[in-house]
C-alpha cells in the first residue's frame, strides 16, 4: 500500500491546476466575503473558519470522487489483480484527499491573518488550521462513497449537488441561527454543520478554540459510518466485477 500511496500522492501533486483552483478557490471567496461580514459585526476568525472548512471539505470530496472516472476506465479492475488489498487501496485515496485538503486550511488562514489581522492563541490556531483538517475525515469518504456510485458522465451532477447542499445549509457562509427553525433542524443533521462548528469555534470562544469538542465526536462518528459504507460499497461493485 506505501507504494501505491506515494504513487496516487505524486500524481496529484502534479495536478498543478488542481491544487491552485483547491486553494484559490476558497481564498478568493474570504476575500469576497470578509468585508462584508466584518462590516456587518462577524469577526474576520469566524468569517475565516467557515471558508476554511469549505475549502478543506470541497478539495476532499474532489478528490474521493474523482474514483468515479477511475472506475470508468477500469483501473480499479486492474488494481484488483495485484497484491494491493480493497483496504489499502481505499485509505490511500482517503489519504490523498486529506493531502489535499490541508493547503486550503492553511491557505485561507494565512490570508486572513496578513489581510484581516486575526491574532488567535495558539490553541486558536490549532483549531483553526489543524482542526478543521482533522474534521474533513468524513468528507473524504464520503467522495469515496459518491465515486462508488456515481459514473464519469454524472459525476459532476452528484459532487455540484452534495457542494451546495453541505455549504450552505450546513451553515458554512450563513448562520445557522438564522434559519427558519426547520432548517436550522436539518442543518445539524449534515457533517458540514458540525465541522463549522470547529471551524467557528475560535471565533465563538474569544480566540481560544477551547469548545468544538461535542463536533469532534459527531465527526467521528460520521466518520465511522462513512468508512464502513465505503467499504461495503467497495466489496460490493468487487463482486460484481
Amino acid at each position: 500500500m506505501t507504494g501505491y500511496l506515494t504513487f496516487e500522492i505524486r500524481r496529484t501533486l502534479r495536478d498543478a491546476k488542481f491544487l491552485l483552483f483547491a486553494v484559490a478557490l476558497p481564498v478568493g471567496l474570504y476575500l469576497l466575503m470578509a468585508d462584508r461580514f466584518i462590516d456587518q459585526g462577524a469577526p474576520a476568525s469566524y468569517v475565516m473558519g467557515g471558508v476554511a472548512a469549505f475549502g478543506a471539505m470541497k478539495a476532499a470530496l474532489d478528490v474521493g470522487a474523482r474514483t468515479a472516472v477511475e472506475r470508468g476506465v477500469g483501473w480499479q479492475r486492474q488494481l484488483r489483480l495485484t497484491p494491493l488489498s480493497g483496504s489499502g487501496y481505499l485509505l490511500a485515496k482517503a489519504s490523498v484527499a486529506m493531502v489535499v485538503a490541508l493547503p486550503p486550511v492553511a491557505g485561507v488562514s494565512l490570508v486572513a491573518a496578513l489581510v484581516s489581522g486575526v491574532h488567535l492563541s495558539p490553541g486558536g490556531w490549532a483549531v483553526a488550521v489543524l482542526g478543521v483538517w482533522a474534521g474533513t475525515v468524513p468528507f473524504a469518504l464520503l467522495g469515496l462513497l459518491i465515486g462508488q456510485f456515481a459514473t464519469a458522465q454524472n459525476l459532476q451532477a452528484y459532487q455540484g449537488a452534495v457542494v451546495l447542499l453541505l455549504s450552505f445549509i450546513g451553515g458554512l457562509f450563513i448562520p445557522v441561527s438564522t434559519f427558519p427553525q426547520a432548517l436550522a433542524t436539518v442543518a445539524k443533521v449534515l457533517p458540514s454543520y458540525w465541522l463549522a462548528q470547529v471551524g467557528h469555534a475560535t471565533a465563538l470562544a474569544g480566540g481560544s478554540g477551547d469548545d468544538g469538542w461535542q463536533a469532534a465526536l459527531v465527526l467521528a462518528l460520521y466518520a465511522l459510518v462513512l468508512g464502513a459504507a465505503v467499504v461495503v460499497r467497495y466489496r460490493r461493485d468487487t463482486a460484481r466485477a
